[in-house]
């Protein structure tokens, strides 16, 4: 009591009065105030907290899961967050992987194959003052040796480069960033616990930063990507940026320079293929953050417009929002066809033979607009098999329209090319016969080609030069027009024709006398 009065005095706050403001309050939100719907929640998201909690830990789902819980939504991953270290997590789960640097955390994996799920599991962090955390004077590649001794370090900037420092779960929440995923579903009480108003943030529609979000954009500023893409991911549920929240991104752009191109090139593959790529690109320019964040996302913003690109963009969030994979390589190939495109052409007109000159061009692209991030990779690989593609959807006679069929991205360049069709790039008839082709039996199969022959004869023998045959008689010969023989552009001039030499009576032979044939 008298403590209180002395720190009223002294203007100071008391001391549960500090703590409250600065890690927030626990609140246990029940079911029937929240109203998540639990048949929404993935079992194997339940099977990994039970398991936790049955070995003595605390587990809870968390972060967006829970926001689009809340929302009513379906999340499409599942995150969960314990006070279990890395190692006690992996040794409870027969396939479980400890994976990062900066921040580690555990890989559950269940299924094999393409139907394999992950739910990533994470250790409750402490809040912990960046002012006395180790500093490196240089980022993640020329500090590597000196930070793999560290558990909390930040570079020149501020911006953390290590941060395994375990805590409880209230220092946890604090932690992060965004107040609506900021929250902890216990799916066996289907209690929320909420320490930032997150419950009450997300009824309001409003993305609030916790804690002072100039000063948490310094410490990631990948914090500045993401609350574009939540932003644009929430936008058609009437949700916006708070003010103070949004007034800083773009004095804080910057600051992603000191990013590793890896994580950036990370980031806006996320903002491009969650679902919600056109709402991105608009909430980019809507903050003023359409140039300078990455130099193939500029591209992107800059090209939206352009019908074969917007075509693209809408096609992967159609796809994403029923269910269906996306890939990097197909969206961005979409993107960067014009740029190889307009090299390909500017080759041809140099007398290059096609395959080469289209080849060159890719890499050409791949140099100026991709770099060591991913050019050379698998992402670079499929782009080019899409490319290459395209030309060889000409050919539909022979054996190349059943060898097309069996490659393995095939449907990726069938896409492409239907897309292509659908801005008008090429006849639509190109098109729906491969369509056709790829879902017909083997007998169709030989039909349509047979179709595709039968045409290409057709219009050749319609091209072929049409040469009138020369009058017989030599009066005729010498009155005939030069229109008369038509000759087409390209084809080697028609011949003369001579009048067949007549023997003179008595049969004697005119050449013996030395006679012209004229």
């Amino acid at each position: 009591m008298i403590k209180t009065i002395i720190d009223k005095l002294l203007g100071k706050e008391p001391a549960a009065r500090a703590r409250k403001s600065r890690f927030g309050k626990r609140e246990e939100v029940p079911a029937s105030v929240h109203g998540i719907d639990p048949q929404l929640v993935d079992q194997r998201a339940v099977d990994v907290v039970r398991t936790l909690k049955d070995a003595g830990h605390e587990a809870y789902i968390v972060g967006g899961a829970v926001r689009d819980l809340l929302l009513g939504l379906r999340p499409k991953d599942f995150d969960v967050a314990t006070d279990a270290t890395p190692e006690q997590v992996k040794h409870l789960f027969r396939r479980a992987f400890i994976i990062g640097k900066r921040f580690r955390i555990v890989h559950v994996v269940y299924g094999r194959g393409r139907e394999h799920e992950v739910i990533e599991v994470s250790t409750f962090r402490a809040f912990m003052d960046n002012s006395q955390a180790e500093q490196v004077s240089g980022n993640e590649r020329t500090s590597k040796l000196a930070l793999a001794s560290m558990k909390h370090a930040v570079d020149a900037s501020g911006r953390v480069l290590r941060d395994n420092v375990w805590g409880p779960q209230d220092q946890d929440a604090t932690r992060r960033d965004f107040t609506v995923n900021a929250m902890y579903y216990d799916p066996e009480t289907q209690v929320v616990v909420d320490f930032h108003k997150g419950i009450q943030d997300a009824q309001k529609k409003v993305l609030r930063m916790i804690g002072d979000p100039a000063t948490r954009y310094r410490e990631d500023p990948v914090r500045i990507i993401r609350a574009v893409r939540f932003a644009a991911k929430l936008s058609p549920l009437g949700f916006k940026l708070e003010p103070k929240t949004a007034k800083p991104l773009l004095e804080c752009e910057p600051l992603l320079r000191e990013v590793p191109q890896s994580r950036l090139f990370d980031e806006m593959l996320k903002l491009l293929q969650t679902g919600h790529a056109l709402a991105s690109i608009e909430q980019l320019k809507k903050l003023g953050l359409e140039h300078g964040i990455y130099p193939l996302l500029d591209v992107v913003v800059e090209r939206a417009g352009h019908p074969f690109v917007q075509a693209a963009l809408a096609d992967t969030d159609r796809r994403v929002g029923e269910g269906k994979p996306v890939a990097p390589s197909f969206m961005l190939a979409c993107v960067l066809w014009q740029d190889v495109k307009q090299g390909w052409e500017r080759r041809l007109k140099k007398g290059y033979h096609a395959f080469p000159a289209l080849n060159e061009a890719i890499d050409e692209v791949f140099d100026q607009r991709i770099g060591d991030v991913s050019g050379r990779g698998k992402l670079a690989a499929d782009m080019r098999e899409i490319w290459v593609m395209q030309p060889r959807f000409d050919k539909r006679t022979g054996s190349t329209p059943f060898g097309m069929v069996l490659q393995a991205r095939f449907r990726a360049g069938f896409d492409f090319l239907r897309l292509r069709a659908d801005v008008g790039e090429i006849e639509e008839d190109l098109a729906e016969w491969w369509q056709e082709f790829q879902a017909a039996d083997d007998a169709r199969r030989e039909d349509l080609v047979a179709q595709v022959r039968e045409e290409q004869r057709q219009k050749q023998k319609a091209a072929q030069p049409a040469v009138r045959r020369a009058p017989r008689k030599a009066e005729d010969v010498q009155e005939a027009s030069p229109l008369d023989t038509i000759v087409s552009e390209g084809d080697a001039p028609a011949k003369k024709r001579r009048r067949r030499r007549r023997k003179p009576a008595g049969g004697a032979d005119m050449a013996s006398s030395g006679g012209s044939a004229e």
